[in-house]
């Protein structure tokens, strides 16, 4: 019997495997190239699972090769870029999974904003018009500071923060020389710490497994730097954010599988930034696994199934708080390498570097998170312990790169 994985986020392969096997299942992975998952697959037994290189934005080509995979039961498809290539794939094949739709109204920022405003779970309204027009709404109808995106953006990339005409004006010249996803549009910009949310939802009903903090850059980027898991909310207030997850993932139709939730806690209560279909990024998935006690990977496999996840009632036994800082270089240019990481064994939280670059790679872009090198992760007793600890070894490393050859100079 076998699970199929159409591509995956760069961490947490390992664990997927090792859950398939658990539950009795083959995991085969569809890639466009396995060596973006070099770190994980050199860490497994050559067995573990199978590899097969094919288009993955080919959706025809794809679903031969499912076609021909001997007892396919379930597809897995938990990053952003090919969540709707999944979504087609399990419709075409009979396969257990979301309502395309849902999945097509979680990739577009501005209907969720929408959707939760009619639902009286958000103070604001997404903006949507062409350049000139979008420049005459966004005072009147959103209000300043607003944001700018993408409404099919990933890694915080495409996204402005306005903070008066002048930013709006620039930020619109920007977007205007930017290759979307999707569409342009504008919603309040809501001031607060920003968390996120890491669900699990079976049948309409929501377990909130724990919330991340997310330590961000200096406005006016949104550079992702520090996460924590899990965050020590009190427990009357965990129990108000439960609720009001199951809210908000119940008025856009969201009824099944994982959810990571990103949210601002405003002085008027939580905001939803955006509502990601699977699992978090990075070394979320990671860290719930450290931190719950459990391979969390699990309940993907049986959601892919069509089974309800244990883990939906499952008491946890819990384990090691966690934390990772992301690894920026100074400048851009072509990663080099880690300088000091002998010195991580040798402190506290038992700190280790996760790489995301290979030698070569080119860095360009240092505001949003497709500038990190990699990841460096440390756990404690509490999130704060954790925080301290990831924190003290990233300080102790610095990511290098080489200035980027100068045209026309290829060497020799």
């Amino acid at each position: 019997m076998t699970i199929a994985c159409l591509e995956s986020l760069t961490f947490g392969l390992g664990h997927l495997a090792r859950a398939a096997d658990a539950l009795g299942e083959r995991l085969i992975l569809l890639t466009r190239d396995r060596s973006y998952y070099t770190y994980e697959l050199e860490r497994l037994p050559p067995d573990a699972l199978d590899v097969v290189e094919t288009d993955t934005f080919d959706v025809d080509g794809v679903a031969d090769v499912l076609r021909r995979t001997p007892r396919l039961r379930g597809l897995i498809s938990s990053t952003d870029t090919w969540t709707l290539v999944g979504a087609e794939l399990s419709g075409r094949l009979g396969l257990p999974g979301l309502d395309p739709a849902v999945l097509r109204v979680t990739r577009d920022k501005a209907t969720v904003r929408n959707r939760l405003y009619d639902a009286g779970l958000t103070r604001g309204r997404a903006a949507e018009a062409p350049g000139a027009e979008l420049r005459q709404l966004v005072p009147k109808e959103v209000g300043l500071p607003a944001v700018l995106k993408d409404t099919a953006g990933t890694g915080s990339q495409n996204v402005w923060l306005v903070r008066d005409e002048a930013e709006l004006e620039k930020a619109l010249a920007e977007a205007a020389g930017r290759e979307l996803k999707g569409r342009l549009f504008a919603e309040p910009y809501f001031s607060g710490p920003v968390y996120s949310a890491e669900t699990l939802t079976w049948a309409g009903r929501t377990r909130l497994l724990g919330v991340s903090s997310r330590l961000m850059s200096p406005e006016p980027y949104f550079r992702e730097e520090i996460t924590a898991f899990p965050v020590a909310f009190p427990e009357a207030r965990r129990a108000v954010l439960e609720r009001w997850l199951d809210e908000v993932l119940a008025a856009i139709g969201y009824t099944d599988r994982f959810a990571h939730v990103e949210f601002v806690l405003t002085t008027g209560g939580p905001e939803v930034i955006e509502i990601n279909p699977r699992i978090g990024g990075a070394l979320v998935g990671e860290g719930m696994c450290r931190a719950l006690g459990v391979n969390v990977y699990e309940a993907m496999i049986e959601t892919a199934l069509g089974l309800r996840p244990r883990l939906m009632d499952a008491d946890l036994p819990g384990g090691p708080a966690v934390a990772f800082v992301l690894g920026y270089p100074a400048a851009p240019g072509m990663f080099s390498g880690v300088a000091g990481l002998e010195r991580l064994a040798d402190m506290p939280g038992a700190p280790a570097w996760y790489p995301v670059r290979s030698l070569g790679d080119p860095v360009e872009h240092l505001t949003d998170s497709r500038g990190y090198a990699g990841i460096v992760y440390a756990e404690g007793e509490t999130a704060e312990l954790a925080t301290h600890h990831a924190v003290a070894a990233a300080n102790a490393l610095t990511v290098l790169t080489e200035p980027f050859p100068e045209a026309g100079n290829t060497g020799g």
